[in-house]
């Protein structure tokens, strides 16, 4: 299970700071004027659907402004709770991304047919560096190795 998140992160580095932006962008451009609409509206007691939409329409074209309004005017609670809202579905959205981009299984992403499969020389106990038939770079098989040489070789031979 722990190749699956160590997989998730390394596949999604780049991506963490994309959504951080994202994040940000969404809290300044969207919340902000939706919070101070919906705080503007509701003033009377009653949410007012015609002064909601007015002042959404004014505050989304200027959203650090509305922000500045937020805090001057006294609507700080209602955005942070709004910002709550959208951060927890946004936090599900990263998650639901997070889970799916996890590699199905411990190989995932890694080359088959490569000399990967040994670390620290270990697979010279079994090939040789310097000469035999070739199987990779720096991996030859000795032909006067005892024992089992057999070399299963896959592809095919293209006769121009």
């Amino acid at each position: 299970m722990n190749y699956k998140i160590e997989g998730a992160i390394r596949r999604n580095r780049k991506n963490f700071i994309i959504f951080a932006i994202l994040w940000v962008f969404i809290a300044i451009v969207f919340v902000s004027p939706f919070a101070y609409s919906s705080h503007m509206a509701g003033l009377e007691g009653k949410m007012n659907l015609e002064v909601f939409f007015q002042t959404f329409g004014e505050s989304i074209g200027h959203p650090f402004r509305t922000l500045a309004n937020i805090f001057s005017e006294g609507a700080s609670g209602t955005y942070f709770s709004t910002l709550l809202v959208a951060t927890i579905i946004y936090s599900v959205f990263f998650f639901i991304g997070f889970v799916r981009s996890a590699p199905k299984n411990e190989y995932s992403d890694i080359e088959h047919g490569s000399s990967d499969w040994s670390q620290r020389g270990e697979q010279y106990q079994i090939l040789n560096r310097n000469k035999g038939i070739i199987l990779a770079e720096d991996n030859y098989l000795p032909v006067d190795k005892r024992g089992n040489v057999n070399v299963l070789v896959v592809g095919r031979i293209r006769f121009w």
